[in-house]
C-alpha cells in the first residue's frame, strides 16, 4: 500500500511530525518562555513572603518542623522568601540557572511534605509544590537555553 505525497512531503512525515520537527528547532525559545513565566511566578510569591516581615518567615519557617528541624524558623522562612525571589529572578535570566533551581526545589520539598501532612487527602491542596517541583526538576536536566547568561 503506497502513501500519496501530499505538499512539500507532509503526508509522508504526517502533519504531526511535521509540526512537531519544527517547534523542536525552536526549544530554546520555549526553554526561555518556560523560564519567564515559572520565574515570574516565583519571583510573585516569593516577594509576597519577603515582604511580609518577620512574622511571615517565623510562620513560613515552621513548615521545617515536618522534617524535624524546629530552630530558627525566622531564618528558614527567610531562606525559603529569598530562594523563591532571588531564584526567580535568576530563573528569568538564565544566570546561575542550576544553582538557583536546585535552591527553589528543594523549596518545594519542604512545602510538598507539609501540605500534604496538612491536607493529604487533597491533592488540589498540595498539586502546586509538586507542579513546580517537576517543572523545576526538568530545569535543572535540561539547563537554560541558548537564550540565557549561562548558555546551556
Amino acid at each position: 500500500m503506497s502513501r500519496s505525497v501530499g505538499v512539500d512531503g507532509l503526508a509522508d512525515r504526517g502533519l504531526n511530525g511535521f509540526m512537531f520537527k519544527s517547534l523542536s528547532q525552536h526549544a530554546d525559545f520555549g526553554l526561555l518562555v518556560g523560564r519567564i513565566g515559572i520565574g515570574a511566578i516565583f519571583i510573585v510569591f516569593g516577594w509576597q513572603k519577603l515582604s511580609g516581615g518577620q512574622a511571615a518567615w517565623t510562620h513560613i519557617g515552621h513548615a521545617m518542623a515536618n522534617l524535624g528541624i524546629g530552630f530558627m524558623p525566622n531564618v528558614w522562612g527567610l531562606l525559603a522568601a529569598l530562594s523563591e525571589f532571588l531564584g526567580g529572578i535568576l530563573l528569568v535570566l538564565g544566570f546561575l540557572f542550576r544553582p538557583a533551581a536546585t535552591l527553589i526545589l528543594l523549596t518545594m520539598i519542604v512545602a510538598v511534605v507539609t501540605t500534604f501532612r496538612q491536607h493529604p487527602h487533597d491533592f488540589a491542596a498540595y498539586s502546586r509544590p509538586v507542579e513546580m517541583f517537576c517543572i523545576l526538576f526538568v530545569f535543572l536536566f535540561v539547563g537554560p537555553g541558548k537564550f540565557s547568561f549561562d548558555r546551556g
